[in-house]
């Protein structure tokens, strides 16, 4: 086996490179049929690892082909003219071979040239071409009738391939299915799609070897699994259980060595408790700045990019050029430009997103910074990858936090980063609107039999518990749009054959399912465009719709006036020298403190008082946890804190539990609703990261055992269901399910249908269904996703089993304390109306806490009770 191998090292050679034995072990598995899933840190070769062994045995196939035989040897002859027809037929690249999937669009452009380098030096006659959305109509054209031997690919494309009729001709030679950043798919839609490409891709090639690479993950058994499958024999209809292919785990044993520091504010206690954006530090950001080559200033929301990026255009605006900005709403050729920049080592700076999250390799980044909490260890351990993009290069992260509990979060980062612990990325379960588009096109792409494609979507960890019931509801669904839909033709979209098989009703609805394939759903976005006609990038909708003629925004690092919206575009003139106008909020992810990073924060508390800080974030943050511990105490790792205290707004309680704002949401609520179902009262609820508060204006008298009963799981899904309008929140949910299974489309390209008006049809949709079909499976679904996605269900009902093992501590307080003045600031955020901007407000409270005036808050002594 080490023979077609002996190439490869010797490139390495020839680069003063010397392979890893992960990377040799990675080949040589590939080369004797197996498939697999690489881990190992950023910037150790990964993708080498996983595209050298295709590269391996492409060159040995290529040296037994050109050796002429022993006869030949003994008695040569002179060569005849070749033919021109011969000529090009020897000069012809390989059919398809290889498939790359990935994640991202800039990712893509990076893959490509990273793979592409090696081929050639290696004089393989392969061609290498990427397909993503952004992909030229002329390339999308010619790889309709020929795809190349290696193709870089994004999941929609590869269903949309799958969606024409000559798929399994095109995809027959194909031996080897790279998914690349399986971390970030794995826990969302698009990798049950991938999961559902490759169950079709295995049928069609029994012996294809599929490799995933990863380098952040927790839970690397179950996402091999997920990646590989469990495959069903035919006829066999029961549980999914039997026995799963044959996969090797690839770990490296290089060790990344990661540096984690983080700016000091001068004095923790002058420093705002909650809700900054981290501006404060601005000099001493433009000091690190300064001191490094080239940077990536990390930010978790495009919002807090665009005002940093503001912020040290003021700071230091010689550097006017040196810094860019970067992030997924700009416009594809700005996005392009700066990477290009970037990677040249022509910037000094790029404020970004987690658009340069991923495995993209910038040599020149030698120093990258994070603003904010970054909410989980692997998101720092991927953003921190991105400097010392290389093998033995350290990596090196400044944090910067925007609030002073931040620091903490840091340390406990750092912590968790040493002790190689890291948050395991759940898979999802039989989400059917994905399995409604699946078949439509698998319909498309020249048919399916029902029993057979069946046991295929079965082979999926996705959908391995899938029933025959709920596979033929899918069905039927697809062939006359269920019980409900069945007078409007229009939701016929299959039709059965006398072949027996399952294809499209007819033309049209192939090509408006081919527009509309995919499970990324947003809001409608309008292109944002100057007077002259040049894209600037998107921006939703709904905060368009709030401007008037005039108003002056931030967007694309630049301050523009708001002129007309004409069609889906919004039209702009660029101020310079403007005032600075209001920031777009884009409706992304939120990031809620994981559960490792939640533990280890409450851990790192808890431990501070009681020994010598052991790093400067701790140091730093010292005053401030004396202080929590003088008004009230700091939680221990097996304790609940809840303190109480009474104000001019009310009678407060403030429950810490760390679990992250999306469970102590859905913990407000329940404990909300169970305490008004004692009596008539009304409650206003709080949240953040660490805990939640409950406000009251009539007095809530409440012991241990209240609170045993109020955090119990008893009755939960009930009560969460009657607490949190959750026909509301399922009603939204139902929008991206609608557009995924096909009942509403987003409209043509350029010709994009507004939000209100998807919203309205979903809700039609929502209302028909829930009151002459109450069982359809998509609203069941549309439940079950705001539940565990927006709820995390799962999660909340693991935190109340831990709450009921741990100590409940009440503490009644004289004023807010360090905890509970970031939840009281919170909720200043959301009411009245004031002439005073918040930031004022909250610098004004602070200030008065410091000085030992509670805010609006009667005093009492601070008692503790277990």
């Amino acid at each position: 086996m080490t023979a077609p191998i002996n190439p490869i090292e010797a490139w390495f050679r020839t680069r003063a490179w010397k392979s890893f034995p992960f990377q040799r072990q990675a080949w040589k598995a590939y080369l004797n049929g197996e498939s697999g899933l690489i881990h190992a840190p950023t910037g150790v070769g990964k993708t080498l690892a996983a595209w050298l062994g295709p590269v391996a045995e492409a060159l040995a196939e290529t040296k037994r082909n050109t050796q002429p035989s022993p006869k030949a040897r003994s008695a040569p002859r002179p060569a005849a003219p070749e033919s021109p027809t011969r000529k090009s037929a020897r000069n012809a690249t390989p059919p398809l071979r290889v498939l790359w999937i990935t994640p991202l669009k800039a990712l893509a452009n990076d893959t490509l040239q990273s793979i592409r380098e090696p081929a050639q030096d290696l004089n393989l006659n392969w061609s290498i071409e990427l397909r993503t959305g952004d992909a030229a109509a002329s390339i999308k054209a010619k790889q309709r009738d020929r795809l190349p031997t290696a193709l870089v690919i994004t999941p929609e494309s590869l269903a949309l391939l799958l969606s024409y009729p000559d798929a399994r001709e095109k995809f027959a030679t194909l031996r080897c299915v790279i998914v690349d950043e399986w971390h970030e798919l794995i826990g969302a839609k698009r990798g049950v799609q991938t999961e559902l490409c490759l169950a079709r891709l295995r049928r069609w090639n029994p012996g294809l070897r599929v490799w995933g690479i990863s380098a952040t993950l927790g839970n690397l058994d179950q996402a091999a699994e997920v990646l590989h499958g469990a495959p069903v024999p035919d006829g066999d209809l029961p549980a999914a259980d039997g026995a799963r292919p044959a996969w090797r785990l690839v770990q490296s044993d290089q060790t990344k060595t990661i540096t984690v520091s983080s700016l000091l504010p001068e004095d923790v206690r002058r420093y705002p408790w909650a809700g900054h954006i981290g501006t404060h530090l601005v000099d001493q950001v433009c000091a690190a700045i300064d001191a490094a080559n080239t940077s990536l200033l990390f930010t978790n929301t495009r919002a807090q990019a665009e005002i940093w990026f503001q912020a040290l255009m003021r700071a230091r605006p010689d550097w006017i050029g040196a810094i860019a900005l970067h992030h997924g709403s700009l416009e594809k050729r700005i996005r392009t430009q700066v990477e290009k920049l970037l990677a040249a080592g022509r910037l000094k700076c790029v404020v970004c997103t987690s658009s340069l999250d991923l495995g993209i390799d910038f040599s020149p980044v030698d120093r990258v910074f994070q603003v904010g909490s970054p909410k989980g260890i692997a998101r720092l351990l991927q953003r921190a990858g991105r400097s010392g993009h290389q093998p033995g290069a350290k990596s090196t992260i400044v944090c910067v936090p925007s609030h002073s509990f931040e620091l903490i979060e840091f340390a406990a980062a750092r912590r968790a980063i040493e002790a190689r612990t890291v948050e395991a990325r759940n898979p999802l379960e039989k989400p059917l609107d994905l399995l409604v588009q699946h078949l439509v096109t698998i319909a498309c792409g020249g048919g399916f039999d029902s029993a057979a494609l069946f046991s295929e979507v079965r082979s999926t960890h996705a959908y391995r518990h899938l029933t025959p019931d709920e596979w033929g509801w899918c069905l039927d669904f697809c062939l006359r749009g269920g019980p409900t839909l069945t007078a409007y033709p229009q939701f016929a979209r299959l039709r059965r054959d006398d072949d027996g098989l399952y294809h499209p009703a007819d033309p049209r609805v192939a090509r408006m399912h081919r527009m509309n394939i995919g499970t990324i759903t947003a809001q409608t976005s309008l292109t944002v465009k100057k007077l002259n006609g040049s894209s600037l990038g998107t921006i939703e909708e709904d905060f368009i719709s709030r401007l008037t003629p005039g108003d002056f925004f931030v967007f694309s690092g630049k301050t523009l006036e708001f002129v007309r919206v004409q069609g889906m575009s919004a039209y702009v003139k660029v101020r310079r020298g403007a005032p600075t106008g209001i920031v777009p909020r884009w409706n992304g992810a939120r990031f809620p403190l994981s559960t490792q990073l939640g533990a280890a924060v409450r851990h790192a508390m808890a431990t501070a008082l009681d020994r010598e800080p052991d790093c400067p974030e701790i140091a730093a943050a010292l005053p401030l946890l004396h202080l929590q511990a003088q008004q009230s105490r700091v939680p221990g790792p097996d304790e609940v804190l809840l303190e109480t205290t009474r104000s001019r707004d009310g009678h407060h309680w403030f429950a810490f539990l760390f679990e992250g704002r999306l469970v102590h949401e859905g913990l407000a609520a329940l404990c909300a609703y169970r305490l008004s179902q004692r009596s008539p009262r009304t409650i206003h609820i709080t949240c953040n990261d660490y805990g939640f508060e409950l406000l009251s204006d009539t007095p809530l008298d409440l012991d241990e055992y209240d609170w045993l009963r109020l955090l119990s799981t008893d009755d939960l899904l009930p009560h969460l269901l009657a607490c949190l309008n959750a026909t509301q929140m399922a009603r939204r949910q139902f929008r991206d399910i609608a557009r995924i299974a096909g009942l509403i489309s987003p409209g043509f390209p350029g010709a994009e249908k507004a939000t209100r008006h998807l919203q309205a049809s979903s809700d039609l949709f929502f209302d028909v269904f829930r009151d002459f079909d109450p069982t359809n499976l998509l609203l069941t679904q549309a439940q079950r996703e705001v539940m565990d996605q927006q709820l995390e269900l799962n999660r909340l009902i693991a935190a109340l089993r831990r709450t009921a093992a741990q100590r409940l501590m009440i503490v009644r307080t004289a004023t807010l304390t360090p905890l509970s003045f970031p939840l009281w600031a919170e909720r200043l955020r959301a009411q009245s109306i004031s002439s005073e901007s918040w930031t004022d407000r909250v610098k004004k409270a602070a200030e008065k806490l410091e000085a030992g005036e509670p805010p609006r808050g009667r005093a009492r002594p601070p008692t503790t009770r277990r």
